[in-house]
Protein backbone atom coordinates (compact mmCIF):
# COMPACT_ATOMS: atom_id res chain seq x y z
CA UNK A 1 0.00 0.00 0.00
CA UNK A 2 1.05 3.64 -1.10
CA UNK A 3 2.11 5.58 1.75
CA UNK A 4 0.83 9.39 1.15
CA UNK A 5 4.28 10.41 0.72
CA UNK A 6 4.58 7.76 -1.83
CA UNK A 7 1.41 9.13 -3.22
CA UNK A 8 2.82 13.00 -3.32
CA UNK A 9 6.15 11.95 -4.75
CA UNK A 10 3.93 9.89 -7.44
CA UNK A 11 1.75 12.52 -8.52
CA UNK A 12 4.46 15.15 -8.39
CA UNK A 13 6.59 12.80 -10.67
CA UNK A 14 3.87 12.38 -13.05
CA UNK A 15 3.07 16.39 -12.75
CA UNK A 16 7.17 17.14 -13.69
CA UNK A 17 6.34 14.75 -16.75
CA UNK A 18 3.92 16.07 -17.90
CA UNK A 19 5.95 19.52 -18.00
CA UNK A 20 8.62 18.28 -19.56
CA UNK A 21 6.92 17.24 -22.34
CA UNK A 22 5.29 20.20 -23.38
CA UNK A 23 8.16 22.39 -22.51
CA UNK A 24 9.47 24.31 -25.75
CA UNK A 25 12.41 23.01 -26.60
CA UNK A 26 15.64 25.53 -25.58
CA UNK A 27 16.51 26.46 -29.07
CA UNK A 28 14.43 28.42 -30.69
CA UNK A 29 12.48 27.51 -33.77
CA UNK A 30 12.46 29.38 -37.22
CA UNK A 31 9.92 29.76 -39.80
CA UNK A 32 10.29 31.66 -42.91
CA UNK A 33 7.20 32.33 -45.32
CA UNK A 34 8.14 32.80 -48.80
CA UNK A 35 4.98 34.88 -51.25
CA UNK A 36 5.75 34.57 -55.18
CA UNK A 37 5.74 37.70 -56.80
CA UNK A 38 4.46 40.35 -53.99
CA UNK A 39 4.62 43.38 -54.83
CA UNK A 40 6.05 46.39 -52.19
CA UNK A 41 2.41 47.66 -51.75
CA UNK A 42 0.45 44.38 -51.85
CA UNK A 43 -0.18 43.62 -48.10
CA UNK A 44 -2.49 45.98 -45.06
CA UNK A 45 0.60 46.63 -43.33
CA UNK A 46 2.14 48.36 -46.64
CA UNK A 47 -0.25 50.54 -46.84
CA UNK A 48 -2.85 48.97 -49.20
CA UNK A 49 -6.21 49.26 -48.95
CA UNK A 50 -7.25 46.94 -51.29
CA UNK A 51 -6.00 43.88 -50.03
CA UNK A 52 -7.30 42.01 -47.07
CA UNK A 53 -4.30 40.63 -45.36
CA UNK A 54 -4.76 40.25 -41.52
CA UNK A 55 -2.96 37.86 -40.39
CA UNK A 56 0.66 38.54 -42.31
CA UNK A 57 -0.15 42.13 -41.12
CA UNK A 58 -0.36 40.88 -37.73
CA UNK A 59 3.44 39.40 -38.17
CA UNK A 60 4.45 43.62 -38.12
CA UNK A 61 2.33 44.59 -35.69
CA UNK A 62 3.55 42.33 -33.39
CA UNK A 63 7.16 42.03 -34.65
CA UNK A 64 8.96 44.68 -36.91
CA UNK A 65 8.62 45.76 -40.47
CA UNK A 66 11.23 46.65 -43.00
CA UNK A 67 11.02 49.66 -44.86
CA UNK A 68 13.75 48.90 -47.39
CA UNK A 69 14.55 44.94 -47.03
CA UNK A 70 15.80 43.70 -50.71
CA UNK A 71 16.38 40.53 -52.00
CA UNK A 72 19.36 39.37 -54.17
CA UNK A 73 17.65 39.20 -57.47
CA UNK A 74 14.79 40.23 -59.56
CA UNK A 75 13.43 36.63 -60.33
CA UNK A 76 12.63 33.38 -58.82
CA UNK A 77 15.57 30.96 -58.82
CA UNK A 78 18.41 33.28 -58.19
CA UNK A 79 16.62 35.45 -54.81
CA UNK A 80 16.18 31.90 -53.73
CA UNK A 81 19.32 30.66 -53.75
CA UNK A 82 20.46 33.70 -51.98
CA UNK A 83 18.45 33.08 -49.46
CA UNK A 84 19.41 29.65 -48.98
CA UNK A 85 22.68 29.93 -48.65
CA UNK A 86 23.21 33.19 -47.04
CA UNK A 87 25.42 33.98 -49.92
CA UNK A 88 25.07 36.44 -53.09
CA UNK A 89 24.18 33.29 -55.55
CA UNK A 90 26.21 35.23 -58.54
CA UNK A 91 29.06 33.76 -56.34
CA UNK A 92 28.68 30.32 -57.06
CA UNK A 93 27.07 31.12 -60.70
CA UNK A 94 23.66 30.93 -60.36
CA UNK A 95 22.44 33.99 -62.21
CA UNK A 96 19.11 33.27 -63.31
CA UNK A 97 16.36 31.42 -64.09
CA UNK A 98 17.10 28.48 -66.71
CA UNK A 99 14.95 27.95 -69.88
CA UNK A 100 14.41 23.92 -69.77
CA UNK A 101 15.57 21.39 -66.98
CA UNK A 102 18.68 20.06 -66.94
CA UNK A 103 20.58 17.38 -65.07
CA UNK A 104 23.57 20.16 -64.19
CA UNK A 105 21.17 22.98 -63.42
CA UNK A 106 20.34 23.98 -60.19
CA UNK A 107 21.72 25.09 -56.58
CA UNK A 108 25.39 23.88 -57.25
CA UNK A 109 25.85 20.85 -54.61
CA UNK A 110 28.96 22.52 -53.18
CA UNK A 111 26.69 25.08 -51.11
CA UNK A 112 25.23 24.55 -48.05
CA UNK A 113 21.54 25.58 -47.63
CA UNK A 114 19.41 27.28 -44.40
CA UNK A 115 18.49 23.14 -43.90
CA UNK A 116 21.76 21.77 -43.81
CA UNK A 117 23.23 24.71 -41.60
CA UNK A 118 20.42 24.25 -38.77
CA UNK A 119 19.92 20.36 -39.53
CA UNK A 120 23.83 19.92 -38.18
CA UNK A 121 22.69 22.55 -35.21
CA UNK A 122 19.81 19.77 -33.86
CA UNK A 123 16.86 21.20 -35.73
CA UNK A 124 14.63 19.18 -37.58
CA UNK A 125 13.94 20.64 -40.99
CA UNK A 126 11.19 20.95 -43.06
CA UNK A 127 10.48 22.48 -46.71
CA UNK A 128 6.56 23.20 -47.90
CA UNK A 129 5.86 24.49 -51.18
CA UNK A 130 8.13 25.68 -54.37
CA UNK A 131 11.55 24.51 -54.54
CA UNK A 132 13.11 25.85 -58.21
CA UNK A 133 16.34 25.34 -56.97
CA UNK A 134 16.84 22.15 -59.26
CA UNK A 135 14.73 18.92 -60.63
CA UNK A 136 17.64 16.44 -60.41
CA UNK A 137 17.72 14.26 -57.74
CA UNK A 138 21.08 15.84 -55.98
CA UNK A 139 19.28 19.20 -56.12
CA UNK A 140 16.25 18.34 -54.51
CA UNK A 141 15.24 19.46 -51.46
CA UNK A 142 15.50 16.08 -49.22
CA UNK A 143 18.92 15.95 -50.30
CA UNK A 144 19.79 19.79 -49.54
CA UNK A 145 19.40 19.50 -45.56
CA UNK A 146 15.29 19.41 -45.29
CA UNK A 147 14.67 16.31 -43.32
CA UNK A 148 11.13 16.52 -44.22
CA UNK A 149 9.38 17.83 -47.70
CA UNK A 150 6.25 18.32 -49.24
CA UNK A 151 7.29 20.44 -52.72
CA UNK A 152 6.49 21.35 -56.10
CA UNK A 153 9.66 21.25 -58.23
CA UNK A 154 8.37 25.03 -60.15
CA UNK A 155 5.55 26.30 -58.93
CA UNK A 156 2.94 27.24 -61.02
CA UNK A 157 0.44 25.24 -59.89
CA UNK A 158 -2.77 26.50 -57.83
CA UNK A 159 -5.92 24.45 -58.46
CA UNK A 160 -5.41 20.56 -59.01
CA UNK A 161 -5.31 19.49 -62.70
CA UNK A 162 -8.63 19.52 -64.35
CA UNK A 163 -8.17 15.89 -66.55
CA UNK A 164 -6.58 14.00 -63.08
CA UNK A 165 -7.74 16.24 -60.07
CA UNK A 166 -4.60 16.49 -58.60
CA UNK A 167 -2.29 18.93 -58.43
CA UNK A 168 0.36 18.01 -60.98
CA UNK A 169 3.79 17.22 -60.11
CA UNK A 170 3.83 17.38 -56.44
CA UNK A 171 5.98 15.51 -54.31
CA UNK A 172 6.61 14.20 -50.64
CA UNK A 173 10.16 13.22 -50.33
CA UNK A 174 11.42 11.31 -53.15
CA UNK A 175 7.60 10.42 -54.08
CA UNK A 176 4.89 11.75 -56.21
CA UNK A 177 1.59 12.45 -53.69
CA UNK A 178 -1.82 12.96 -54.78
CA UNK A 179 -3.39 15.90 -53.72
CA UNK A 180 -6.76 17.31 -54.34
CA UNK A 181 -6.73 20.40 -52.47
CA UNK A 182 -6.06 24.22 -53.96
CA UNK A 183 -2.27 24.55 -53.54
CA UNK A 184 -2.10 27.31 -50.94
CA UNK A 185 -4.19 25.30 -48.73
CA UNK A 186 -2.18 22.14 -49.27
CA UNK A 187 0.52 24.11 -48.39
CA UNK A 188 -0.81 26.03 -45.23
CA UNK A 189 -2.15 22.43 -43.94
CA UNK A 190 1.08 20.61 -44.46
CA UNK A 191 3.29 23.53 -42.28
CA UNK A 192 0.90 23.50 -39.62
CA UNK A 193 0.97 19.55 -39.44
CA UNK A 194 5.14 19.84 -39.59
CA UNK A 195 4.65 22.14 -36.25
CA UNK A 196 2.64 20.02 -34.78
CA UNK A 197 4.57 16.79 -35.48
CA UNK A 198 7.71 18.62 -33.68
CA UNK A 199 6.25 20.96 -31.29
CA UNK A 200 8.53 19.06 -29.05
CA UNK A 201 11.80 19.64 -30.27
CA UNK A 202 13.31 22.16 -32.41
CA UNK A 203 12.39 23.24 -35.78
CA UNK A 204 13.29 24.97 -38.57
CA UNK A 205 10.14 24.99 -41.33
CA UNK A 206 10.96 26.65 -45.23
CA UNK A 207 7.56 27.53 -46.02
CA UNK A 208 6.93 29.00 -49.56
CA UNK A 209 3.90 29.60 -51.16
CA UNK A 210 3.15 30.00 -54.82
CA UNK A 211 0.44 32.97 -54.78
CA UNK A 212 0.45 35.34 -56.08
CA UNK A 213 2.16 33.88 -58.60
CA UNK A 214 0.21 32.98 -62.33
CA UNK A 215 -1.75 31.65 -63.02
CA UNK A 216 -4.22 33.92 -61.83
CA UNK A 217 -6.65 31.50 -60.34
CA UNK A 218 -8.55 31.85 -57.27
CA UNK A 219 -11.14 29.88 -54.82
CA UNK A 220 -14.94 31.05 -55.54
CA UNK A 221 -15.41 31.76 -51.82
CA UNK A 222 -12.92 34.33 -51.91
CA UNK A 223 -13.60 35.75 -55.57
CA UNK A 224 -17.06 36.64 -53.56
CA UNK A 225 -15.62 38.47 -50.90
CA UNK A 226 -14.45 40.96 -53.98
CA UNK A 227 -17.28 41.26 -56.35
CA UNK A 228 -17.14 44.96 -56.09
CA UNK A 229 -13.51 44.84 -57.59
CA UNK A 230 -14.71 45.60 -61.02
CA UNK A 231 -11.50 44.67 -63.13
CA UNK A 232 -11.12 40.25 -62.28
CA UNK A 233 -8.16 40.12 -63.36
CA UNK A 234 -7.42 42.59 -59.97
CA UNK A 235 -10.46 40.75 -58.10
CA UNK A 236 -7.86 37.76 -58.85
CA UNK A 237 -5.24 38.25 -57.34
CA UNK A 238 -7.07 40.38 -54.18
CA UNK A 239 -8.74 36.24 -53.98
CA UNK A 240 -5.47 34.89 -54.19
CA UNK A 241 -4.10 36.61 -51.52
CA UNK A 242 -7.03 36.35 -48.98
CA UNK A 243 -6.12 32.66 -49.43
CA UNK A 244 -2.84 33.43 -49.01
CA UNK A 245 -3.40 35.10 -45.96
CA UNK A 246 -5.57 32.98 -44.43
CA UNK A 247 -2.94 29.93 -44.57
CA UNK A 248 -0.35 32.25 -42.99
CA UNK A 249 -3.27 32.63 -40.06
CA UNK A 250 -3.58 29.01 -39.85
CA UNK A 251 0.31 28.38 -39.30
CA UNK A 252 0.26 31.37 -37.00
CA UNK A 253 -2.18 29.96 -35.15
CA UNK A 254 -1.08 26.72 -34.95
CA UNK A 255 2.24 28.42 -32.79
CA UNK A 256 -0.18 30.02 -30.37
CA UNK A 257 -2.12 26.80 -30.31
CA UNK A 258 1.20 24.64 -29.64
CA UNK A 259 2.58 27.31 -26.93
CA UNK A 260 5.24 27.68 -29.38
CA UNK A 261 4.90 31.70 -30.22
CA UNK A 262 7.21 33.16 -27.93
CA UNK A 263 10.10 30.62 -28.86
CA UNK A 264 9.62 30.91 -32.49
CA UNK A 265 11.24 33.70 -35.32
CA UNK A 266 9.30 33.98 -38.09
CA UNK A 267 10.37 35.88 -41.38
CA UNK A 268 7.61 36.83 -44.11
CA UNK A 269 8.92 38.56 -47.16
CA UNK A 270 8.66 38.11 -51.22
CA UNK A 271 11.09 36.36 -53.73
CA UNK A 272 10.91 39.27 -56.05
CA UNK A 273 9.08 42.76 -56.33
CA UNK A 274 5.85 42.27 -58.77
CA UNK A 275 5.30 41.66 -62.05
CA UNK A 276 2.90 45.08 -62.77
CA UNK A 277 3.10 44.50 -66.38
CA UNK A 278 2.16 44.35 -69.29
CA UNK A 279 -0.86 46.86 -68.74
CA UNK A 280 -4.67 45.40 -67.67
CA UNK A 281 -6.59 44.52 -70.51
CA UNK A 282 -10.41 46.19 -69.92
CA UNK A 283 -12.91 44.57 -67.43
CA UNK A 284 -15.00 43.21 -70.47
CA UNK A 285 -11.50 41.69 -71.96
CA UNK A 286 -11.32 37.97 -72.03
CA UNK A 287 -9.71 37.37 -69.03
CA UNK A 288 -6.29 36.29 -69.03
CA UNK A 289 -4.70 34.06 -66.36
CA UNK A 290 -1.05 35.25 -66.35
CA UNK A 291 -2.04 38.56 -65.66
CA UNK A 292 -0.61 39.23 -62.43
CA UNK A 293 -1.86 42.98 -61.14
CA UNK A 294 0.57 43.05 -58.43
CA UNK A 295 1.66 46.69 -57.05
CA UNK A 296 5.08 48.12 -56.24
CA UNK A 297 4.59 51.88 -55.36
CA UNK A 298 5.93 54.04 -54.62
CA UNK A 299 8.87 51.74 -56.32
CA UNK A 300 9.53 52.19 -59.47
CA UNK A 301 10.26 48.80 -61.93
CA UNK A 302 8.81 45.47 -61.28
CA UNK A 303 10.12 41.98 -61.63
CA UNK A 304 12.87 41.87 -63.56
CA UNK A 305 14.36 45.28 -62.74
CA UNK A 306 17.05 46.14 -60.48
CA UNK A 307 15.31 49.14 -59.93
CA UNK A 308 13.26 49.06 -56.33
CA UNK A 309 9.99 47.57 -58.09
CA UNK A 310 12.13 44.83 -58.37
CA UNK A 311 13.91 43.68 -55.45
CA UNK A 312 12.29 46.20 -52.92
CA UNK A 313 10.03 43.58 -51.52
CA UNK A 314 7.52 43.51 -48.24
CA UNK A 315 10.12 42.08 -45.26
CA UNK A 316 8.93 41.82 -41.94
CA UNK A 317 9.87 39.54 -38.73
CA UNK A 318 8.26 39.14 -35.07
CA UNK A 319 9.71 37.05 -32.33
CA UNK A 320 7.10 37.51 -29.21
CA UNK A 321 8.92 39.19 -25.98
CA UNK A 322 12.39 38.99 -27.98
CA UNK A 323 12.17 41.95 -30.22
CA UNK A 324 10.10 44.99 -30.47
CA UNK A 325 6.65 45.00 -31.62
CA UNK A 326 5.00 47.02 -34.05
CA UNK A 327 8.44 48.79 -34.83
CA UNK A 328 9.40 50.53 -38.58
CA UNK A 329 13.15 49.60 -39.42
CA UNK A 330 14.48 51.94 -42.20
CA UNK A 331 18.23 50.82 -42.71
CA UNK A 332 18.64 48.45 -45.51
CA UNK A 333 18.41 45.02 -44.87
CA UNK A 334 18.54 41.83 -47.37
CA UNK A 335 17.33 38.19 -47.48
CA UNK A 336 21.14 37.62 -46.75
CA UNK A 337 20.81 38.19 -43.12
CA UNK A 338 18.02 35.45 -42.60
CA UNK A 339 20.71 32.62 -41.99
CA UNK A 340 23.05 34.71 -40.14
CA UNK A 341 19.86 35.92 -37.71
CA UNK A 342 18.62 32.18 -37.73
CA UNK A 343 22.25 30.87 -36.38
CA UNK A 344 22.68 33.36 -33.77
CA UNK A 345 19.38 32.59 -32.50
CA UNK A 346 20.26 29.12 -31.83
CA UNK A 347 23.61 30.08 -30.72
CA UNK A 348 25.87 28.88 -33.54
CA UNK A 349 28.86 30.55 -34.58
CA UNK A 350 29.62 30.79 -38.24
CA UNK A 351 33.15 30.23 -39.20
CA UNK A 352 34.56 32.00 -41.89
CA UNK A 353 35.15 28.90 -44.60
CA UNK A 354 31.46 29.36 -44.83
CA UNK A 355 31.45 32.92 -46.33
CA UNK A 356 28.20 34.40 -45.84
CA UNK A 357 27.19 37.53 -46.96
CA UNK A 358 24.78 38.39 -44.65
CA UNK A 359 24.51 40.09 -40.94
CA UNK A 360 22.74 39.06 -37.77
CA UNK A 361 20.06 41.39 -37.38
CA UNK A 362 18.77 40.93 -34.05
CA UNK A 363 21.77 43.31 -32.12
CA UNK A 364 20.23 46.08 -34.45
CA UNK A 365 16.82 45.19 -33.74
CA UNK A 366 16.84 45.05 -30.38
CA UNK A 367 18.68 48.77 -29.89
CA UNK A 368 22.01 46.65 -28.65
CA UNK A 369 24.33 48.00 -31.95
CA UNK A 370 23.04 51.64 -33.82
CA UNK A 371 23.80 52.45 -37.40
CA UNK A 372 23.59 50.30 -40.68
CA UNK A 373 23.90 46.74 -40.70
CA UNK A 374 25.14 47.16 -44.16
CA UNK A 375 27.79 49.62 -45.59
CA UNK A 376 26.80 48.61 -49.13
CA UNK A 377 24.32 46.14 -50.92
CA UNK A 378 24.95 44.41 -54.61
CA UNK A 379 23.34 43.11 -57.16
CA UNK A 380 24.18 41.63 -61.14
CA UNK A 381 21.36 39.99 -63.19
CA UNK A 382 22.35 39.07 -66.85
CA UNK A 383 19.06 38.60 -68.01
CA UNK A 384 17.98 37.39 -70.91
CA UNK A 385 21.55 34.94 -70.40
CA UNK A 386 22.45 35.83 -74.14
CA UNK A 387 21.22 39.67 -74.69
CA UNK A 388 23.84 41.29 -72.49
CA UNK A 389 22.85 45.05 -73.64
CA UNK A 390 19.84 44.42 -71.27
CA UNK A 391 21.97 43.07 -68.19
CA UNK A 392 21.41 44.48 -65.30
CA UNK A 393 23.53 45.76 -62.04
CA UNK A 394 23.21 47.97 -58.68
CA UNK A 395 24.83 48.90 -55.98
CA UNK A 396 23.27 50.70 -52.88
CA UNK A 397 25.74 52.13 -50.66
CA UNK A 398 24.21 53.97 -47.68
CA UNK A 399 20.81 56.24 -49.51
CA UNK A 400 23.18 56.29 -53.00
CA UNK A 401 22.51 54.00 -55.33
CA UNK A 402 23.96 53.55 -58.66
CA UNK A 403 21.88 51.17 -60.97
CA UNK A 404 22.33 50.17 -64.87
CA UNK A 405 18.86 48.80 -65.50
CA UNK A 406 18.46 46.96 -69.28
CA UNK A 407 18.95 49.38 -71.63
CA UNK A 408 18.25 52.08 -69.32
CA UNK A 409 21.44 54.62 -68.83
CA UNK A 410 23.56 54.47 -65.94
CA UNK A 411 21.77 56.15 -63.09
CA UNK A 412 22.11 57.49 -59.49
CA UNK A 413 19.42 58.12 -57.34
CA UNK A 414 19.40 59.54 -53.36
CA UNK A 415 16.70 56.96 -51.76
CA UNK A 416 16.34 58.70 -49.03
CA UNK A 417 14.65 61.70 -51.39
CA UNK A 418 13.60 59.52 -53.71
CA UNK A 419 12.15 56.57 -53.89
CA UNK A 420 10.68 55.98 -56.56
CA UNK A 421 13.97 56.89 -58.84
CA UNK A 422 12.99 59.62 -60.72
CA UNK A 423 15.69 61.96 -60.75
CA UNK A 424 18.93 60.78 -62.41
CA UNK A 425 21.43 62.51 -60.08
CA UNK A 426 24.50 60.97 -62.17
CA UNK A 427 25.68 64.28 -64.43
CA UNK A 428 25.64 66.10 -61.73
CA UNK A 429 27.75 64.13 -59.02
CA UNK A 430 30.45 61.88 -61.35
CA UNK A 431 32.74 61.65 -58.52
CA UNK A 432 30.23 59.75 -56.48
CA UNK A 433 29.31 57.36 -59.61
CA UNK A 434 32.77 57.10 -60.43
CA UNK A 435 33.38 55.49 -56.63
CA UNK A 436 30.12 53.72 -56.49
CA UNK A 437 31.25 51.79 -60.35
CA UNK A 438 34.55 50.80 -58.73
CA UNK A 439 33.25 49.14 -55.99
CA UNK A 440 30.76 47.44 -57.86
CA UNK A 441 33.77 46.42 -60.18
CA UNK A 442 35.51 44.72 -57.51
CA UNK A 443 32.74 43.36 -56.35
CA UNK A 444 31.95 41.63 -59.60
CA UNK A 445 35.50 40.57 -60.25
CA UNK A 446 34.76 38.52 -57.34
CA UNK A 447 31.82 36.12 -58.81
CA UNK A 448 31.33 33.24 -61.06
CA UNK A 449 30.87 33.32 -64.42
CA UNK A 450 26.92 32.15 -65.00
CA UNK A 451 26.32 28.06 -64.76
CA UNK A 452 23.63 28.02 -67.61
CA UNK A 453 22.35 30.13 -70.54
CA UNK A 454 19.32 29.74 -72.65
CA UNK A 455 20.86 26.46 -73.29
CA UNK A 456 21.23 24.52 -70.21
CA UNK A 457 25.32 24.36 -70.66
CA UNK A 458 27.96 24.19 -67.83
CA UNK A 459 30.77 26.71 -68.70
CA UNK A 460 34.25 25.04 -69.35
CA UNK A 461 35.99 24.14 -66.22
CA UNK A 462 33.06 25.82 -63.64
CA UNK A 463 32.78 23.78 -60.79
Amino acid sequence: MMTIAGVLFHCLSCALLFASENQPPNKPNFVVILADDLGYADLGCQGSTEVKTPHIDSIAANGVRFTAGYVTAPQCCPSRAGLMTGRYQNRFGFEANWSSPAPDVGLPISERTMGDRLKAAGYVTGMVGKWHLGESEPMRPYNRGFTETFWHPNGGVLFPDQTTGYIRNLHRDAKPVQVAEYSTDAFGREAAEFIDRHRREPFFLYLAFVAPHWPMQAKPEHLSQFAHVSDPHRRTFLAMMASLDENVGRLLAKLRETGLETNTLVFFLSDNGGPTGPPRPKPDEPFRYGVNTSLNIPCRGAKGDVLEGGVRVPFLVKWTGRIPAGKTYDQAVTSLDLLPTALAAANVKPTPDWKLDGTNLLPFLKGEKQGPPHDTLYWRFRFPPEQPARHRWAIRKGDWKLVKNDLQPLALYNLALDICEKKNLAAEQPDRVQTMESAWRRWNAELKEPLWSDTPKRKPGAK
